[in-house]
C-alpha cells in the first residue's frame, strides 16, 4: 500500500472546473475540451520553466568545477559568477512567472498564458548566452522574459479583478 492509496487512488485528474464555467446555453464540449488542451499547454511550460531553471543549475555546478570554485564561495571566476547569476536571476523571475503564468490562464486565457510563457523559455536561454558571452549582450533575453512576466501579472490582475466585479 503506498502513501498515494486512497478514495481517489486510481482516479484521473479533472482539471475541468479549473478551466470551464459552469455549463450554460452557450457551453459546448469542444470549447470545453480546447480549454483543457490548452491548459495542458500551460502545465507544460510551467514545467519547461522548472526543467530549465534545473538545467541552469547544472550549468552552474560544472562552471564551479570548471573554474575552480570550491562551495560555498559564490566569487572566484569572472565566468562562473555569470553563470551562477543567471541562476539566481532565474529563480527571482521564476517566483512571479509560474503564479502568474497559472492566474492568468484561468482568469485571462490559456492559450496566450502558453504562448507568453514560451515567449520567457526562450527570452531565459537568449540571457544565458548573452550574459555568460558578455554581461552587457544581455539585454534581448531579458527582455523576452521580462516582458512576459509583466504581461502575465498584469493580465492576471485585470482578470482576477473583472471576476471580483462580475460577483
Amino acid at each position: 500500500m503506498s502513501s498515494f492509496d486512497g478514495p481517489r487512488a486510481g482516479r484521473e485528474v479533472d482539471l475541468e472546473p479549473m478551466v470551464m464555467e459552469s455549463p450554460g446555453p452557450h457551453s459546448h464540449p469542444g470549447l470545453r475540451r480546447k480549454k483543457n488542451k490548452m491548459m495542458h499547454l500551460v502545465a507544460l511550460v510551467g514545467l519547461l520553466a522548472l526543467l530549465q531553471y534545473l538545467v541552469f543549475g547544472v550549468l552552474v555546478g560544472r562552471a564551479r568545477g570548471k573554474y575552480g570554485v570550491k562551495a560555498p564561495a559564490v566569487t572566484g571566476h569572472e565566468v562562473f559568477e555569470r553563470y551562477f547569476r543567471v541562476q539566481q536571476n532565474t529563480l527571482e523571475l521564476l517566483v512571479v512567472f509560474l503564479p502568474s503564468l497559472w492566474l492568468f490562464a484561468l482568469y485571462v486565457s490559456a492559450g496566450w498564458a502558453a504562448l507568453l510563457g514560451a515567449v520567457y523559455l526562450v527570452g531565459r536561454v537568449l540571457y544565458l548566452r548573452g550574459y555568460v558571452a558578455d554581461p552587457a549582450k544581455r539585454e534581448i533575453g531579458f527582455g523576452l522574459s521580462f516582458l512576459p512576466v509583466i504581461a502575465l501579472v498584469a493580465g492576471a490582475l485585470v482578470g482576477v479583478l473583472a471576476a471580483l466585479a462580475r460577483g
